[in-house]
């Protein structure tokens, strides 16, 4: 009887951390890229200004680097990132963003990479 009682504790041990280790997982970033003309510097002044714009706070942005890290304080809470480089001639925006803990798909920030493309003037 105890043996039993010793491999069910054993069994409901592993379960739960499977379960546990399930939630843990995260997947990648998966993320949105556009091409614009405007050259790297102004491309990334105007992107972060938009973040500001749209309610987010800039936690880390840096020109040198083209990188900046944006989250907004509404439930279950957002995270930008964005990523600006030099791409013949002009600039490559890439961004991607999570919703909590998870990726939001890469799809839905198309509205918002329009909208940098309208600031910089570039719409057709």
């Amino acid at each position: 009887m105890k043996s039993t009682r010793h491999a069910l504790l054993v069994t409901i041990a592993l379960c739960t951390a499977l379960g546990l280790s399930g939630c843990a997982t995260t997947q990648p970033l998966e993320p949105r890229e556009l091409r614009y003309n405007a050259p790297v510097e102004r491309t990334f002044s105007e992107a972060v200004a938009l973040m500001m714009e749209q309610g987010y706070v800039i936690r880390h942005a840096d020109l040198t680097l083209g990188r900046a890290e944006a989250s907004l304080a509404r439930w279950p809470g957002y995270r930008i990132q964005l990523q600006v480089s030099e791409a013949q001639g002009g600039s490559l925006v890439s961004v991607s963003a999570l919703r909590g803990s998870q990726p939001i798909p890469p799809y839905v920030l198309d509205p918002w990479l329009v909208e940098l493309q309208a600031k910089l003037g570039e719409l057709p």
